[in-house]
């Protein structure tokens, strides 16, 4: 039972972010670096990988029947992004905090798509929505 909850509480602190390719392409890595760790959250893995476009489908195929996966995962693929596993109490929460909502025009002021985004469907970070997604997508970038 104890090493259950210990699994849980680990799996609570983590999650998996990325910055897509156009907050790369606009050289916002630094910035967006700076404001999650200013936020407390230490990065345990990160890496720049261009994603092909059948990554860009695997990593997003819980989409694939909507009608944005198309648009979604050329955009995804058109050139790097930057994959990172955080660490920080209550991770996955406290991250989706930090980017705010997927429309920047929805978000509340200081949140990274407040700041950085471009549109919906530019929203310059992506985070995991569960624990478990956290960790599917996670290992889907690192091994």
């Amino acid at each position: 039972m104890f090493l259950l909850g210990l699994q849980k509480k680990i799996m609570n602190n983590k999650t998996f972010m990325m910055i897509k390719p156009d907050a790369v392409e606009r050289g916002l890595i630094g910035k967006i670096l700076a404001d999650i760790t200013d936020a407390g959250f230490k990065i345990i893995e990160l890496k720049m990988v261009k994603l092909s476009l059948d990554d860009a489908k695997r990593f997003y195929k819980i989409h694939e029947d909507r009608p944005f996966f198309d648009d979604l995962t050329t955009y995804m693929s058109r050139s790097p992004i930057v994959a990172a596993v955080l660490s920080k109490d209550n991770a996955v929460d406290e991250f989706r905090k930090l980017i705010g909502s997927t429309d920047p025009n929805e978000a509340d002021n200081g949140t990274i798509r407040k700041k950085y985004a471009l549109s919906k469907g530019e929203n310059s970070v992506h985070g995991s929505d569960s624990n478990e997604n956290a960790e599917i997508e996670s290992n889907f970038h690192f091994s």
